[in-house]
């Protein structure tokens, strides 16, 4: 992934705007880009006001009119070569993800190459049948379902992730004849919404279908109540997803909310304990457990969890932390001092309840120890609540039943694993997990692009993100029937 170009993909002009029909100044002003690993000013970021988000609903709405009647080919071939174009700038785009989020740069390429594939299979997508003939309860007429776009979708992302959630909810949005607002968090908006534009600009899309619109709460709950949005697409907190949806719904809004997660691993006492460890160690700490995904709980069966938790405080150990544009590091910052207290608090109160702290525990600035603990109980922060921070987490239990019944015992419904040499038995625990994504000898963070990622319970409702998924959730069904002639009815 290499850029081999002369020229960058961004030069200044971003620095203090936002992105309506091009670079412009924002109505609300502007906030710092930090690079979270030394505090260095990166640059500003634009603040979206209602005002901008009218105007760009406005410019949206009219443009998607024209792109809707495109064919699917010819929407196919912009989303083709962004594909392209986000492989020619590969690198420079991975090295603003890396500064803006403490990402390593094995993660931050990952999104890269993830984010290419996204808009590929969205290609794909674009030309694919929208409809078929459906039976009729009597001859002589025609009938078909067919898709048509939703409208205009408003899009916000969170910072952890911020190029792989925006890919993946733009591609198939605009591939489905979609104009889309994206909100990017103030802290991501460069790898998350800045790149979009100026590579979309350069794969041709037509003017007025994409706008970059940062901001924080306040402009999140404009763009959600903007006239001109039909849908919205959100990925982020539960409290703050609750505050979307219920915004959303009340104004009869199609609304897709994937939100967090306190996802339970569960290894059972057949398994390679070593390889159980290194998944667990991957799933627990990479990017320092910033991820919806990550493992919030390693249930381990009791005849094994000392030798488990002995390989997993040795590979926490082992792991390199440090600033992640260093190739060699594997662990990076907390994304700022509000997480890195909130991750302290809910390590410092388990503890006074009784969990144990065998490595870690400690900060130097935004970067915290990979941390393993035992004696997590439920009723413990460390068990109850979704972490988003570089910590694992370690309960016993004594059966399938009671591993099952500890999985459960969380609001959140978002994934969950189970390791096992035993494949039925393990079948038979995902089978009683309340998950809306179970993998069966892995570990959580697995993004597939095409299974279905989405959650349940205070983990979001359903609407997933997926090969399989995304045309139900960027169109709508229209019915349509044709007679040759009017019927005789009898009035």
């Amino acid at each position: 992934m290499k850029n081999n170009l002369q020229t960058p993909l961004l030069n200044n002009e971003w620095n203090g705007k936002i992105y309506i029909n091009g670079w412009v100044k924002p109505g609300r002003g502007t906030e710092e880009i930090l690079e979270k690993a030394t505090g260095i000013n990166i640059g500003q970021t634009g603040i979206a006001s209602p005002e901008d988000i009218s105007n760009a609903g406005a410019l949206a709405r009219f443009a998607q009119k024209s792109w809707a009647k495109k064919s699917g080919a010819q929407r196919s071939d912009v989303l083709r070569e962004f594909a392209r174009l986000i492989h020619d700038y590969s690198d420079e785009i991975a090295t603003y993800l890396v500064k803006e989020t403490g990402s390593i740069m094995l993660k931050a390429k990952w999104e890269v190459q993830m984010a290419s594939t996204e808009f590929s299979e969205a290609a794909a997508l674009a030309t694919q049948p929208t409809g078929f003939l459906t039976s009729t309860l009597e001859p002589g007429f025609q009938s078909i379902a067919r898709r048509i776009p939703m409208g205009v979708i408003g899009i916000i992302t969170p910072w952890n992730s911020p190029i792989i959630l925006a890919a993946r909810a733009i591609a198939p949005a605009l591939a489905m004849g979609n104009a889309v607002l994206l909100k990017p968090d103030v802290q991501s908006p460069v790898s998350g919404g800045f790149i979009f534009a100026k590579l979309l600009e350069l794969a041709n899309l037509p003017q007025g279908l994409f706008h970059v619109l940062p901001g924080g709460p306040e402009t999140g709950e404009a763009l959600v109540k903007e006239p001109a949005v039909d849908m919205v697409s959100f990925t982020g907190s539960t409290r703050a997803g609750k505050l979307v949806g219920a915004n959303a719904s009340g104004l009869l809004k199609r609304v897709a909310l994937e939100l967090g997660g306190d996802n339970p691993y569960i290894v059972l006492e057949d398994v390679d304990i070593e390889a159980a460890a290194a998944a667990g160690t991957w799933g627990s700490f990479f990017h320092q457990g910033q991820i919806c995904l990550s493992i919030g709980r390693h249930l381990v069966h009791e005849s094994i969890a000392e030798a488990y938790t002995e390989a997993l405080v040795r590979k926490a150990q082992a792991l390199i932390v440090g600033n992640p544009l260093d190739e060699k590091v594997q662990v990076g910052p907390v994304i700022n001092e509000r997480q890195v207290l909130n991750v302290l608090r809910i390590l410092d109160d388990s503890a006074a309840k009784g969990a144990r702290i065998l490595t870690g525990g400690k900060r130097n600035n935004l970067f915290i120890e990979p941390t393993v603990v035992t004696n997590v109980l439920p009723g413990m922060p460390l068990f109850d609540e979704e972490i988003f921070g570089p910590i694992a987490t370690i309960t016993t239990f004594k059966n399938d039943e009671e591993a099952i019944e500890l999985a459960n015992m969380t609001d959140y419904g978002l994934v969950s694993a189970v390791v096992s040499n035993n494949l039925v038995r393990a079948q038979h625990i995902a089978d009683n997990i309340r998950t809306g994504v179970v993998h069966i000898n892995d570990q959580t963070v697995v993004h597939g692009i095409y299974g279905p990622i989405a959650g349940v319970g205070k983990s979001g409702n359903g609407f997933g993100h997926g090969t399989v998924s995304n045309a139900d959730t960027f169109s709508e069904w229209q019915w349509i029937t044709t007679h040759a002639a009017i019927p005789n009815y009898p009035f």
